[in-house]
């Protein structure tokens, strides 16, 4: 998904660059690497079901520029992750005080933001959305340290509703981008902890 790109911070991506991180569940985070993982982008980017994603219309080239200038940004980071010997999505982290979002509410340290796309599969697994998305926040929590992680996804996307507040997000307000209504919404470490410890026990 395009991110602004108007300003250069450190994102943190030293760790991924000299051991991928691995969690319990056998996600392993991976550094996109250009060209090799752009084919297989355009291939999961072409389906209706991508059409949130906003590059079914990108070839191939179009969609490595992208991800070049995504990962030259110094404020932006894509990985995609692993499981089974086989890539299964594709993860976007940016700091939110050099993205448009920002206009929208106070930008705090240790705040990041999150896209996630996943691929597509011949099986279907139940919860298979949730887990995903639960591994993607404890690496955001865990390897980059993120202190609070935002979310905008568009207001009619009730699926992901539900999956945000599962995971502890605490929505503030809708806001108005160029192609979508977006929810605005937060969560904290101690939200997420709590939120999966009493799914856990449920």
């Amino acid at each position: 998904m395009p991110i602004d790109a108007d300003a250069h911070t450190i994102h943190r991506r030293a760790d991924a660059e000299s051991a991928p991180y691995t969690d319990a569940d056998g996600f392993t985070f991976h550094l996109l690497r250009i060209p090799e993982d752009i084919p297989m982008l355009h291939r999961w980017f072409q389906p209706e079901r991508a059409s949130f994603w906003l590059m079914r219309d990108k070839t191939e080239a179009e969609i490595g520029l992208i991800y070049q200038d995504l990962m030259d940004s110094g404020h932006a980071t894509a990985y995609l992750v692993w499981q089974g010997g086989r890539p299964v999505f594709l993860a976007e982290c940016y700091d939110p005080a050099h993205d448009r979002i920002r206009t929208f509410y106070d930008v705090q340290p240790g705040d990041l933001g999150m896209h996630i796309f996943i691929g597509p599969s011949d099986v279907r697994i139940a919860g298979y959305t949730r887990t995903v998305f639960f591994a993607l926040m404890r690496f955001m929590f865990e390897s980059l340290g993120a202190a609070r992680i935002v979310v905008e996804p568009d207001a009619n996307n009730i699926r992901i509703h539900a999956i945000n507040r599962a995971a502890g997000f605490v929505y503030d307000r809708n806001v108005a981008f160029t192609e979508k209504i977006a929810s605005l919404a937060f969560c904290t470490r101690r939200d997420f902890e709590q939120a999966t410890s009493a799914t856990a026990i449920a």
